[in-house]
């Protein structure tokens, strides 16, 4: 197949939502398919490259951050978007589009679509179906929904990265998206090698949804025990991650490196012994099935989008979000008194990473996007 992804990020640019749809993408190459993706572009990043076979053309639209994309810039690219994805369809002559995001990128998607006549396959990830991240786009959802609708209704077939955000687009679209769960290419047999001090490890956006003020204050009812812990990513809620590290005394004891690259995280996975998911909200996060193939404990909030890879006394020491930072500091103190639950722990993540095998996501989405590329109007 000729496949035409669109995806308004793609790495740097975004989180996990750019780096699974990268990995999809390279996937299918080596299956011997060709892919082209179309996405974001900044001043700094070429206009277009060649990535592990994939060809990606990038799109300027006044985008000022990697990690971060405000709703005027998504419809600045959706702008730009159209019209260049309708003449890469008729110029490549794609079979099928993927399209990654409802919103803003399924729009691209329906509107090619309605031009062209080219099926496409929605991917939904958390953040683009209603009451997903609700404190963030709530009020955006309650003006955008109806327009949105015909997205869903039109798209060849719909997938969904979790059970978490399939039940969300059901209950919102009366769709219901076969799950795809976010894989990764497992790495080699890992030996799990315990540290005189734990190593603790969060890897997100410093945004509300992530929470991670709540993980700096949880720390601090655990004081009296030896751990260390890295902090990756940037965003809005930086001065007051801050601000907390110096209240608790932490600056020697908590690592800010702000936005890293994926081989910084994968390095950084490598050290560690647990994740640190105090999310409001979440789809799957990648970051939680890296964290699985590399044998990490999860501590994190009890929230649906964790379901499908973090258990409560199996691989995981979760809480309530109504408890807060104290109710994380309870399930962390488990794995940190005790050395034999911290290892049980990570010994069942490398067990449950198989799910997560790359190879079973792309025969899902090669089989759909096939069945999609022989739909017409």
């Amino acid at each position: 197949m000729r496949i035409l992804t669109l995806n308004y990020e793609h790495p740097p640019l975004g989180g996990g939502g750019g780096r699974l749809s990268a990995k999809v993408a390279a996937g299918l190459v080596r299956r011997g398919h060709a892919v082209r993706i179309l996405t974001g572009g900044m001043p700094h990043l070429p206009k277009e490259s060649l990535e592990e076979g994939v060809e990606v053309r990038r799109l300027r639209s006044f985008r000022r951050r990697e990690d971060t994309c405000s709703v005027p810039e998504m419809a600045a690219w959706v702008a730009r978007a159209i019209p260049s994805a309708i003449e890469e369809v008729r110029r490549w002559k794609p079979d099928v589009i993927h399209a990654h995001f409802a919103v803003p990128t399924g729009a691209v998607a329906w509107a090619v679509r309605r031009v062209t006549g080219l099926p496409y396959v929605l991917t939904a990830h958390l953040g683009d179906v209603p009451g997903g991240v609700p404190e963030q786009t709530g009020d955006l959802f309650r003006w955008v929904k109806p327009f949105t609708e015909p997205i869903w209704r039109e798209a060849s077939a719909t997938t969904a990265v979790s059970s978490f955000v399939a039940g969300l687009a059901r209950e919102a679209y009366g769709n219901t998206p076969e799950v795809i769960l976010n894989g990764m290419i497992l790495p080699g047999p890992r030996e799990i090698v315990p540290g005189e001090v734990p190593r603790l490890l969060y890897v997100g956006r410093m945004s509300v949804q992530k929470d991670p003020v709540t993980a700096v204050r949880a720390l601090a009812f655990l004081k009296d025990l030896p751990w260390s812990c890295v902090m990756m990513g940037e965003g809005p809620l930086m001065p007051s991650v801050r601000e907390e590290i110096s209240r608790s005394g932490f600056e020697g004891r908590i690592e800010l490196r702000g936005w890293v690259s994926s081989d910084g995280v994968s390095s950084a996975m490598r050290e560690a012994g647990i994740l640190l998911i105090p999310s409001l909200s979440e789809g799957l996060p990648m970051v939680a099935v890296e964290a699985l193939a590399n044998g990490l404990a999860i501590a994190g909030s009890r929230i649906g989008g964790l379901a499908d890879v973090a258990i409560a006394g199996k691989n995981a020491f979760l809480f309530d979000l109504k408890e807060g930072a104290s109710g994380l500091a309870a399930a962390l103190r488990i794995p940190l008194e005790s050395a034999d639950a911290l290892e049980r722990a990570r010994r069942t993540s490398l067990e449950m990473a198989s799910r997560f095998d790359l190879e079973r996501s792309l025969d899902a989405y090669e089989r759909v996007l096939g069945a999609a590329s022989k739909i017409r109007p």
